[in-house]
């Protein structure tokens, strides 16, 4: 996979986002049967199908730079998407630890990690970053552990502390949210962040993940896929920033669902950090167009009839229901069915 020298494409403005068809092959389809509805869906984060976002514990691909650029921007422009609470320092060097040990094992032609006691050397070479460092002395490093190692890393971390028989999020870097905000959802517990979320409630979704995870042991990390619908290939969609894309949602047509309207796939890693105790929680983001999509053999068919089905209160939850049916519309004609 070659990442130095693609192009930085854009998650804003012009949208330049594309996806290479390598890209669209390994991209994570989430649906294995002709209709959805929640499940908790965790499975063990084992290294299986080389070559696939399956393969090692933090997945990179040909956007790196691209994503690290957009982090910066958001960063940059909004301080608050990084939080980290007082007790929740020995965790943010836990998450740090975590994500340079995986990187400098699966991407050592990227990635170099070099330790001596508490003194540490890191190298990236796709960000032209070269950092020595005394583990658990910040002063010793441009920015906080847990920022530092987020600009160089896709996805979105939060980390959660475990305590009273819950999952609190108490620090985190979330510059690319499926409308959910770190600043709001800061010290909530587990069900009170996932309240917004129609049905699975009812359902015991959240209980059973809650006590799933709050069972979590160290080196036995756990993922899951999660999915919704986005406009353009933008990564930001988060509540501060509503104003620039909510209205996108009413311009979709018949002429431009195919290039405008993405299918946004979660790849939810959800690890327990040795040292605090507390859960690491990444989200790493993947976007493909309708355009792309429908390329692979038989995605088209299944997601038209996915959508087609889906119950009204999940629609309306997942911010589809001005152009469901323009979509399900369009979709239908790779539906033989239809």
């Amino acid at each position: 996979m070659t990442i130095q020298a693609n192009p930085v494409q854009s998650y804003r403005d012009d949208f330049s986002f594309r996806n290479s068809p390598t890209a669209i092959r390994r991209f994570p389809f989430p649906f294995t049967e002709d209709s959805y509805l929640y499940s908790v869906n965790i499975e063990p984060a084992r290294s299986r199908d080389p070559g696939s976002i399956y393969q090692h514990g933090f997945d990179i691909d040909e956007h790196y730079r691209s994503e690290m650029a957009e982090r910066a921007l958001v960063l940059d422009k909004d301080p608050r998407r990084y939080l980290v609470m007082p007790h929740m320092q020995v965790a943010a060097w836990d998450a740090l630890q975590m994500l340079m040990e995986h990187l400098a094992a699966d991407y050592p032609q990227w990635f170099s990690l070099e330790r001596v006691g508490d003194d540490w050397h890191w190298r990236n070479q796709l960000l032209d970053i070269d950092q020595r460092f005394v583990f658990g002395d910040a002063t010793s490093l441009p920015c906080e552990p847990l920022e530092f190692i987020g600009r160089q890393v896709q996805g979105d971390f939060a980390l959660l502390d475990q305590r009273d028989g819950d999952l609190y999020m108490d620090a985190g870097l979330v510059t690319c949210p499926a409308d959910w905000s770190l600043a709001f959802d800061a010290g909530m517990s587990f069900k009170q962040w996932h309240s917004p979320v129609p049905m699975a409630h009812q359902m015991g979704v959240f209980d059973r993940a809650l006590k799933y995870l709050l069972n979590l042991q160290a080196g036995q990390p756990v993922r899951r896929l999660n999915w919704t619908l986005t406009i353009n290939p933008r990564l930001d969609s988060s509540p501060e920033t509503f104003h620039e894309w909510g209205a996108d949602r009413g311009r979709i047509t018949a002429d431009n669902v195919g290039q405008q309207v993405h299918l946004r796939v979660e790849l939810q890693v959800m690890a327990r950090l040795p040292r605090s105790n507390a859960v690491m929680f990444s989200i790493r983001t993947y976007l493909i167009s309708m355009d792309e999509l429908v390329t692979q053999p038989g995605w088209g068919c299944r997601l038209h009839r996915v959508l087609r089905d889906l119950p009204g209160p999940i629609a309306d939850y997942k911010g589809m229901s001005r152009y469901r049916q323009t979509l399900v519309e369009w979709l239908s004609r790779f539906d033989p069915q239809a």
